[in-house]
């Protein structure tokens, strides 16, 4: 999901009047990567209508692709970037030179300036918070990529969910959208690493407090307490959730999981079994080998 967020992002350049025309020609411009065209129509644009909401995210995008850079980077081990193996006068190989890129700090400066104006002025227009949040994550400034999530839930909590995209077009269904796409950036915290744990529990939390029955965000809870090896408070938890969805097969397994780990065999073997009874193929197959080492 949030690749496609930043795909649209590129694109929001559907506009009305006048302004139409620069949209659709900046949005050719980024995808020919002529730099120097883009900021000489970022200027028309800016003298014609300053304050129109997808100059901003205009703005926005010109600078964060500017601030990418691609640089060679000496290292230890190869992996798939690599392009050139280093040897030694022996010819053995003593480091690689791989493909990586960085950030500069000044135009991630003038991109998060732009799309906070465009936030600021415009507030219920979601594309350009999730634009900002699907940024910091790029960059992995996970503090602040948290923190713009959590102030999305509460917002979300102030407009009632009434979403707006490009153009201030409504979300379509976008409670549903807005707390989907909140989930897919926890996924991205749980795979940058346990030290986010916190980060995501403030997340779920978060969510939860305006949201009590999403289930997703009391398993994300209990996922936080269980890795941390508090089994209690994961199972307070994702036993509210299987209150609410009772055949949750991701529930279901995530409860029997926390009983093993607690040594609770016989609350283990029960829930494995339900999982075994309702999960696809994969996941049956699954329970099926914990139930054999639990009954052995």
């Amino acid at each position: 999901m949030p690749k496609q967020i930043v795909l649209l992002l590129l694109v929001l350049l559907a506009g009305q009047s006048f302004a139409q025309n620069y949209k659709g020609a900046f949005s050719r411009l980024l995808k020919e990567k002529d730099t120097a065209a883009q900021w000489q129509l970022l200027q028309h644009w800016q003298q014609a209508d300053p304050t129109n909401a997808e100059l901003f995210v205009a703005y926005f995008n010109y600078y964060f692709h500017a601030s990418r850079q691609e640089m060679v980077r000496l290292s230890e081990t190869g992996n798939k970037n690599s392009s050139l193996a280093i040897t030694d006068s022996t010819g053995a190989q003593v480091g690689y030179l791989t493909d990586d890129f960085g950030y500069d700090s000044a135009m991630l400066d003038k991109a998060f300036h732009y799309i906070d104006k465009g936030i600021n002025t415009y507030t219920t227009r979601l594309d350009m918070r999730l634009g900002k949040i699907y940024a910091l994550g790029q960059i992995e400034n996970y503090e602040r990529f948290t923190n713009e999530i959590v102030t999305a839930i509460e917002m979300s909590n102030q407009l009632k969910s009434q979403w707006t995209w490009a153009d201030n077009k409504k979300v379509k269904d976008p409670e549903k959208f807005f707390l989907s796409t909140v989930q897919d950036y926890v996924v991205q915290l749980y795979n940058a690493g346990d030290d986010q744990l916190d980060r995501m529990r403030t997340i779920a939390q978060t969510v939860l407090k305006y949201y009590p029955k999403h289930v997703e965000s009391l398993s994300n809870l209990a996922i936080t307490y269980g890795l941390q090896g508090e089994y209690d408070k994961a199972l307070q938890s994702l036993l509210q959730a299987e209150k609410l969805m009772p055949r949750d097969v991701i529930v279901l397994n995530n409860i029997a999981t926390m009983y093993e780990r607690k040594g609770d065999k016989l609350n283990a073997i029960k829930y494995f079994e339900l999982t075994a009874k309702l999960g696809d193929k994969e996941i049956r197959n699954e329970a099926v080998k914990k139930l054999k080492e639990l009954k052995n």
